[in-house]
């Protein structure tokens, strides 16, 4: 147990968070990597966390020889798929124990300070997740491009379909459409494919503040994807609610864009986050700990 730190690492469809603190809580370090969802790529999720890990320990003014000396708790996305949570399960880490589990369930316990409740994340993905009563629930969360919807990257997905019919003339041209084509440097739907091919969900989420901007400006195109998207986390926050969480947060970079959007009614059962996902993390990675060594002592 000796020099022992805890890390907690929020591992998310666009960057990567980490924290490092001591045994007894203090935070002593910080880092940013890229984006660490294993189901956009295995290899890159593991090198922005070894990355953001390795900002975190610099931070503290330590080197990555203390990767042996880390509990580190680790929330990515994309692990509530099976086959990705063993594939990660099996990664030879460097750290001193590796206790695995959703960004899901990190922001929770970061969102209401390690006690029972419920979050809808909405960023580059979207998800939902209640821990009510001792039962936990994941909604959602399938992952870009079949799900994630009201996400960064659905909406960005969305916008470009939209702007493709759009410059192929199957729909009237929109002020969606223009922007989307200016922001991309291009005046006809090949181009604009060309562009897209093989682009990440953290790329397309980047489209997301044009939807919203020409919403804002009653663009009938991007209103109709915004709708669709609030109407999808209006279903989603119903469901949790009725397992009746204790509180109930919403998280990620999209929060400002929509928890204005829904019903008063709705938007008043939601309250801010107690911590953030990464703190989540820290707790959890304490939480696994030392159920371990309460159960060997």
């Amino acid at each position: 147990m000796e020099n022992m730190l805890y890390l907690g690492i929020d591992g998310g469809g666009s960057k990567c968070r980490a924290v490092i603190a001591s045994l007894e809580g203090e935070i002593v370090g910080r880092g940013v990597g890229g984006p660490a969802n294993p189901l956009h790529g295995f290899q890159k999720t593991l090198d922005s966390i070894l990355d953001a890990s390795l900002k975190a320990l610099e931070d503290a003014s330590l080197t990555s020889a203390i990767y042996s000396k880390l509990i580190a708790g680790v929330g990515l996305a994309g692990v509530n798929l099976p086959g990705l949570y063993k594939q990660m399960t099996e990664w030879q880490h460097p750290f001193a124990k590796m206790y695995l589990t959703t960004d899901l369930d990190i922001a929770n316990i970061g969102a209401h300070d390690g006690s029972e409740g419920a979050v809808i994340i909405v960023g580059t993905g979207s998800c939902g997740f209640v821990n009510s009563s001792g039962h936990k629930s994941i909604f959602g969360g399938h992952g870009f491009p079949i799900g994630d919807k009201a996400s960064g990257a659905w909406m960005g997905l969305e916008a470009i379909k939209h702007t493709l019919l759009a410059l192929d003339g199957f729909s009237e041209q929109s002020s969606l459409a223009t922007k989307v084509s200016e922001y991309f440097a291009v005046d006809n739907a090949l181009a604009l494919s060309e562009k897209m091919a093989g682009r990440s969900s953290r790329q397309y989420a980047k489209l997301a503040k044009i939807v919203f901007d020409c919403a804002d400006e009653n663009d009938p195109s991007a209103l109709a994807i915004v709708n669709q998207g609030i109407d999808y986390i209006t279903k989603m926050a119903n469901r949790l609610l009725r397992d009746n969480p204790q509180r109930l947060c919403m998280i990620g970079g999209l929060t400002d864009f929509i928890l204005p959007r829904l019903s008063p009614e709705l938007a008043a059962h939601f309250v801010k986050p107690i911590e953030q996902p990464e703190i989540g993390a820290l707790h959890y990675a304490e939480q696994c700990w030392k159920s371990v060594h309460k159960q060997s002592a």
